[in-house]
């Protein structure tokens, strides 16, 4: 990838997060950083648009842009309509907790670098893979540098590509090295529960139950789990090319 100039944070977890302070702060090492981030958390939003109603933006004392939306609205409002000209990369997190396998699907980080390469533009989401501990501080700061460059001196994205990067929860001494991963598959369990509130309706509540996660030795959580850095390049393209070779057989014209 090229060397930046102009790099966009952004996060799901809102521009007061202790992980989009460190993000914007180890970016500005590399480029001239512009924060555009939702004014409250907004995780598990996905790749969702604000439609029915109008979006409002307001900037805090030190230059920080932060919208009534999602962090896909984010994107979009800052490249269309904050910035003078599209920036160079987009930087969503550093996300507090994880981002992978299945959780890609429904992850505003995730989301929020989908945004970006739609428009065109080369992006990371970053997670740190724990929520039961403290958001990542300033002592990751120089790991998540050392990372970004890394990344950037070598080759430019493919299109309709970006790398979604998620941090084992680790001191950053302990930190191993990188691996270059696939998803893996997370199940889980009991996830839903029912109840009652004290007029006695009816609730569902989404969230909570037990893991387990799955996958071969060149998974997400695997890399993770054993101390490194995972970097899943994801493309937007969900085509399975290999099975449309399997059904091509069933096209036909319809008499309908």
């Amino acid at each position: 990838m090229r060397r930046v100039k102009r790099i966009l944070c952004t996060n799901d977890d809102g521009y007061l997060a202790p992980g989009l302070a460190l993000l914007t702060t180890a970016a500005s090492k590399l480029g001239e950083v512009t924060v555009v981030a939702p004014d409250r958390e907004q995780s598990a939003t996905s790749h969702s648009l604000t439609l029915h109603r109008p979006l409002r933006v307001k900037v805090t004392a030190g230059g920080v842009y932060y919208i009534d939306g999602t962090p896909t609205d984010c994107v979009l409002v800052a490249n269309h309509g904050i910035l003078d000209r599209p920036p160079d990369l987009v930087l969503s997190g550093v996300n507090h907790g994880p981002n992978m396998g299945e959780d890609i699907l429904y992850s505003g980080t995730v989301a929020a670098a989908m945004e970006a390469t739609l428009l065109g533009i080369p992006a990371l989401a970053i997670s740190f893979a724990n929520d039961e501990l403290e958001p990542p501080g300033d002592e990751y700061e120089e790991a998540i540098v050392i990372l970004l460059e890394l990344i950037l001196s070598h080759q430019e994205l493919p299109k309709r590509t970006l790398l979604n990067i998620n941090i084992p929860a680790v001191p950053p001494s302990d930190i191993r090295g990188l691996r270059v991963t696939s998803l893996g598959r997370r199940y889980w369990s009991e996830s839903l529960t029912r109840g009652h509130d004290p007029h006695g309706r009816e609730y569902y509540w989404i969230g909570g139950g037990e893991s387990r996660w799955s996958g071969g030795d060149q998974s997400d959580f695997k890399a993770v789990d054993s101390g490194y850095i995972s970097v899943t390049p994801l493309h937007l393209d969900l085509t399975d090319y290999d099975l449309i070779e399997t059904f091509k057989t069933w096209n036909s014209d319809l008499d309908l």
